[in-house]
């Protein structure tokens, strides 16, 4: 079988017009590129040039084999320049993976900044609340709130944060404010659909104490947006993130038994375990991350 190499190294020969001054180009000592030619001829089964003290000079078979091959070993170092530059300058399409409700809470305006400093980078984004395989879906990146860990993937935690119960003021207003964590089993509660019509939800109390209580409702969601806009139409009690939102300071929902939450829930970064991650990729984790830091950190300057 015929090695490209040799092909290549055979082009270079003929541009550089002899032995020794590819082998000076390319760091290959001038026996080594004869010899490595001769074997190209012998494979072939053809002489390729005729060699003198002074110059090379093709023969037809060689000057056939220059014509043919020339442009394609051009093609193949152009890629892998391409291929250099890339790993210098973000560039591509990413695929990537977010909650529903990720756009909630992250600004497009910062989606157009990253793009702005990157004009070769294009963007896909795959909005849901259920886990995909990244590799399987070819996602570059997911941001996740409840991460799955695994061999295939690094996972960074980017933040921390808590959920409540909240409710509308219209759906207190009909069904009554619970004053306990049980009496939420005689409320509509909003939830995202398992293989059941139930669901258990496990909350700590200001003393650190883990409770749990089993609830029903007739409204369910696949994905958090979904529930939180149920709940601000008065359809039911709902467990959500709640601070942080324009809903409670425009009144559209309240804190319902604020005394329970569930506390140090993480958004994580994750994507697969790669030796060479696309430049483009941690140029837009190194984004993501940085701004969602920066709004926690303001968030908490509010409280």
């Amino acid at each position: 079988m015929l090695d490209l190499n040799d092909i290549g190294l055979f082009v270079q020969v003929v541009r550089f017009g002899s032995f020794a001054e590819a082998g000076r180009r390319l760091g290959i000592p001038a026996n080594t590129v004869s010899r490595r030619i001769q074997e190209l001829e012998d494979q072939l089964g053809a002489r390729l040039m005729q060699r003198s003290t002074r110059k090379l000079n093709l023969t037809d078979a060689g000057h056939e084999l220059y014509g043919n091959s020339a442009a394609a070993v051009d093609g193949l170092q152009q890629a892998g320049e391409d291929m250099i530059a890339g790993a210098r300058i973000p560039k591509g399409l990413i695929r990537v993976a977010m909650p529903a409700d990720f756009f909630d809470f992250y600004k497009m305006e910062w989606v157009a900044e990253f793009l702005a400093s990157h004009p070769q980078v294009r963007i896909e984004f795959v909005l849901g609340d259920a886990t995909v395989d990244l590799i399987e879906e070819g996602i570059d990146v997911a941001f996740r709130g409840n991460a799955t860990r695994g061999p295939n993937y690094v996972v960074r935690k980017i933040r921390t944060r808590s959920i409540g119960l909240v409710a509308s003021p219209s759906y207190l207003a009909a069904r009554g404010t619970p004053a306990t964590l049980q009496d939420l089993t005689c409320h509509d509660c909003l939830f995202v659909p398992q293989a059941r019509d139930y669901v258990t939800w496990r909350l700590q109390s200001h003393e650190g104490v883990e409770e749990e209580v089993t609830v029903t409702g007739r409204v369910m969601a696949n994905t958090a947006r979904a529930i939180r806009k149920a709940a601000i139409a008065g359809l039911g009690i709902a467990l959500t993130p709640i601070l942080g939102t324009a809903d409670f300071a425009a009144g559209r929902l309240v804190p319902v038994l604020p005394q329970y939450m569930r506390r140090n829930l993480g958004m994580s970064v994750v994507y697969p375990n790669r030796a060479h991650l696309p430049l483009a990729v941690s140029a837009f984790i190194d984004s993501v991350v940085g701004k969602i830091r920066a709004e926690l950190l303001d968030e908490q300057e509010l409280q």
